[in-house]
C-alpha cells in the first residue's frame, strides 16, 4: 500500500509542471479551436481548417489529463497528458519546417525571377534598337 501511495507522489510530482501550465494550454486550445472555426468560414481556409481545431483540441485534452493525473496520481493520466503535449510539438514542427520550405523556395522564385525578367527588359530594349 505504502508503494503505490508513493508512486502517485512520484506522479504528481512529474505532473505539476504540466499541471501548471495547464490553464494556459486549455486558453490556447480553445483560441486555436475558435481560430479554425473563423478560418473555415472562407472557401480557401476550409482546407487547412482543421489543423489548428486539431492543435487546439490535443491542448484541450492534455489540459485535463494533466490535472486528473496530478489530482488521481493516474499515471495512466500523465502518460496520455504528455503523448497529446507531444503530438502537438510534433504536428506544429512538421508544420513549421513546411512554412520555411515554402518560404525558401518562395525567395528562391522571387529572385529567379527577378534575374529574369532583368534580363528579359534588356533583351527587348537590343531589339527596339535593330
Amino acid at each position: 500500500m505504502e508503494n503505490s501511495q508513493q508512486d502517485e507522489m512520484i506522479i504528481r510530482e512529474t505532473v505539476q509542471p504540466l499541471q501548471n501550465a495547464a490553464g494556459w494550454m486549455k486558453f490556447l486550445g480553445i483560441v486555436l479551436i475558435v481560430y479554425g472555426i473563423l478560418v473555415a468560414l472562407s472557401i480557401v481556409g476550409l482546407l487547412i481548417a482543421w489543423l489548428p481545431i486539431w492543435l487546439g483540441v490535443l491542448l484541450l485534452k492534455s489540459s485535463k489529463n494533466a490535472r486528473s493525473a496530478y489530482l488521481s496520481g493516474n499515471k495512466y493520466d500523465l502518460i496520455a497528458s504528455l503523448r497529446n503535449v507531444g503530438s502537438y510539438f510534433t504536428i506544429y514542427g512538421v508544420l513549421t519546417l513546411i512554412g520555411l520550405i515554402f518560404g525558401v523556395v518562395a525567395i528562391i522564385v522571387m529572385i529567379a525571377s527577378g534575374v529574369f525578367f532583368d534580363q528579359f527588359d534588356s533583351i527587348i530594349e537590343q531589339l527596339e534598337y535593330m
